[in-house]
This record gives C-alpha cells, sequence and structure tokens, in this order.
C-alpha cells in the first residue's frame, strides 16, 4: 500500500475500480479492506427553520455586540466628563486660595491704614483732638416695690410653711 490510492466506499459506480486494485494485493490486503466499516456519506440539506434560526441568532448577537458597545462608549463619556468637571473643581480651588490670600494681604492693619491715609485722606487721631465725657453716677432710679395683696400673702405663708416641712 505504498501508492496513493483513492477509494470510495459504497458507491457502486467505482466498485469495478476497487476491485481492480484489490485484485494487486495480496489476501491478507484484501481481509482487511473487507472488515474496515463502511463510510457512508450524508447529505446536509439545510432546513427553512434552522436558516431563519441562525439569521435571528446573528441579529440578536449583532444586537447584544452593539449594545455593549454603546454602554462602553456612554460610561467612557461619563468619565470624560468627570475627569473634566474634577479639573475644573482643582483649578477654581487653586484660583480660591489665591484669592484668599490676596484678601488676607489687602486685610493687614498696614494696609488699612495706608488705604485710609491716602485714599480716603483721613489721619492719625492727636491727643488734643480726644473730648471725655463726664456720666453722673447718683442718677440711680429706684422701684419701689408694690404692696402684696392678701391672697399673694396667704400664697407666701403656704410656700413658707411647705418649704419648712420638706426640710
Amino acid at each position: 500500500m505504498a501508492e496513493n490510492t483513492v477509494r470510495y466506499y459504497n458507491d457502486e459506480s467505482y466498485d469495478d475500480a476497487d476491485s481492480d486494485e484489490m485484485t494487486g494485493m495480496d489476501e491478507a490486503e484484501q481481509k482487511d479492506t473487507e472488515q474496515k466499516p463502511e463510510i457512508r456519506m450524508r447529505r446536509n440539506e439545510a432546513r427553512s427553520g434552522s436558516v431563519l434560526m441562525i439569521i435571528f441568532v446573528s441579529l440578536l448577537a449583532a444586537a447584544l455586540l452593539g449594545s455593549v458597545i454603546y454602554s462602553l462608549d456612554k460610561r467612557n463619556t461619563m468619565y470624560n466628563k468627570v475627569s473634566a468637571m474634577n479639573e475644573k473643581l482643582e483649578s477654581a480651588a487653586a484660583e480660591n486660595v489665591r484669592l484668599q490670600s490676596e484678601l488676607d494681604s489687602k486685610m493687614s492693619a498696614k494696609n488699612i491704614e495706608e488705604y485710609a491715609e491716602n485714599k480716603l485722606g483721613m489721619q492719625k487721631i492727636v491727643s488734643s483732638q480726644i473730648k471725655y465725657i463726664k456720666i453722673q453716677t447718683d442718677d440711680v432710679v429706684n422701684i419701689p416695690e408694690k404692696k402684696k395683696g392678701v391672697i399673694a400673702k396667704i400664697k407666701s405663708l403656704f410656700d413658707k410653711c411647705v418649704e419648712y416641712f420638706r426640710g
């Protein structure tokens, strides 16, 4: 069996070709070929339902793939927006720090004094400009207590008795 030969099993049109080739073989080889299982070719016929099913499954897979790609694109868009907003937040925070330090420097006592003298035309106070005012402390008003009525006196007596017995 050193030759490359093509054998067809269960094909009646080529039975003569097999018999011609088998005549050149010895009996042991013929027995081996006769004992081999027969190979039958089956025809695969496409069913109309299976074609529709393949088309449907393909469309479903394409739709799922499209939805995954769309969701990933939306996620990336949101991540980009978040990072842009974080950058804006960081720059605003840096600007806030800069403005706070500028405000603190302008609010120092020296700067306020210079502004009052140069822009507003104010001057430092001199001791001759100070005037003192005396306030009389004898003007204290005393309000006399009202006299208690009979009912208030009875209630006060009752409260004192309760306090005495409670200890």
